[in-house]
């Protein structure tokens, strides 16, 4: 597929709307195959705009010792419950939690198939009917825009024992059929307290496991725990990110800074072999920028730092911290190819895409992953604008 000319991703996406329908993954790796980490996920790697072909497993042949990988550790809830307004059926997709105990949800009209599909939003004082004898209460939108968040008050239960017991993943009409809980966590999942999670999976992270990261770690890569918990991104809307929670603890803001500034040593010392001492800072997944780039100062220096961001990573803003990314592929209508330009260049993004459209790769999140990695001209590097 040759690209449009003068047209970005975002751009052309618009004219090609959708992914052709065969390339979303239906189900999970492990099901078309051995397992999450090995032949059947596979991986696109690009530097600049040269691109290569692997296997998931090869990840750690790729990396070398002294890089940094930024993952994030929000758990996947079972965000979807079935409720009724009046007579009606619907399912509510448990979205955000507020800082005021309410929730941010999605309002849904179940399709006959086991998905949803879109409802319009509100009004306030609409009420739903939960398991349980849970009710929901609509109080206000989260935004000015579609009006598709709302802001709720849940009474009779709380949300986290409401989800436990009744509720089940997000899932939209491109996959086969309903799958476990397990099958949407992370190897990086850790539970909060609070019963906070992520409404959909951090999906850069599934292909990991836990055979994967050790052998990682026994060659010298190291990792930073971060947190944003995500909310729905239906696949009808390509809004720009809601305000999320994160949170970036001391130590893996130690840690970034670190890796950082012992590339920024070796860079100095001499470009000639700087990337062979030097790490790079690699983030997995898009919230994983979004987080550690929230905790960023103009200086590029992170600190740790918790609350709620409602950063947009443009081409324009650029990142400060990452070097590399290793994400799923997005629709490409998705705001989120904004920040992997950010991140590559738009050169890279389109030359990717177009490898990723004719090599037949997997979209979604059961689909593969691709590795943005940069250019090692130390040249081109040393005078680029978002160091690539």
């Amino acid at each position: 597929m040759t690209p449009a000319t003068g047209l970005s991703p975002l751009e052309r996406g618009r004219e090609r709307t959708r992914v052709p329908e065969e390339l979303s993954a239906r189900v999970p790796a492990e099901q078309r195959g051995p397992g999450r980490d090995r032949d059947d996920v596979r991986l696109l790697v690009s530097r600049g705009t040269e691109v290569a072909h692997h296997a998931f497993r090869e990840l750690p042949g790729l990396l070398r010792a002294g890089d940094l990988l930024v993952v994030n550790t929000s758990p996947t809830l079972a965000a979807a419950v079935d409720g009724r307004i009046g007579h009606a059926r619907v399912v509510v997709h448990f979205s955000t939690r507020g800082d005021d105990g309410r929730w941010a949800v999605e309002l849904r009209d179940p399709d006959g198939r086991g998905t949803t599909r879109a409802r319009a939003g509100g009004p306030a004082g609409t009420e739903v009917r939960l398991a349980g004898g849970v009710r929901l209460v609509l109080e206000e939108s989260l935004s000015g825009g579609s009006g598709r968040l709302w802001w709720s008050r849940v009474s009779g239960g709380t949300v986290p024992a409401l989800l436990r017991e009744h509720g089940r993943p997000i899932r939209y009409s491109y996959t086969e059929r309903d799958q476990p809980l397990s099958v949407y966590q992370t190897v990086f999942a850790l539970p909060p307290a609070d019963g906070a999670g992520s409404a959909e999976m951090p999906s850069a992270a599934r292909p990991f496991t836990a055979r994967l990261v050790t052998e990682l770690v026994s060659r010298g890569v190291q990792f930073a725990p971060v947190t944003l918990h995500t909310g729905v991104a239906s696949a009808e809307a390509h809004e720009p990110p809601y305000p999320e929670r994160f949170a970036v603890p001391e130590a893996s803001a130690r840690l970034i800074n670190a890796v950082r500034a012992r590339t920024h040593r070796a860079r100095g010392a001499s470009l000639e072999g700087w990337w062979e001492t030097g790490g790079r800072v690699i983030a997995v997944g898009t919230t994983a920028v979004r987080a550690v780039e929230s905790a960023a100062g103009a200086d590029g220096v992170v600190r740790a730092r918790e609350g709620w961001t409602d950063l947009v990573v443009t081409p324009e803003r650029g990142v400060r911290v990452v070097d590399g990314l290793l994400t799923g592929l997005h629709e490409p209508e998705a705001s989120h190819l904004l920040m992997l330009e950010a991140v590559a260049g738009r050169a890279a993004i389109d030359r990717g895409y177009d490898e990723a459209l004719r090599g037949l790769y997997l979209w979604h999140e059961f689909g593969d992953v691709h590795l943005l990695l940069p250019e090692e001209d130390p040249h081109t590097r040393h005078c680029s604008s978002n160091s690539w």
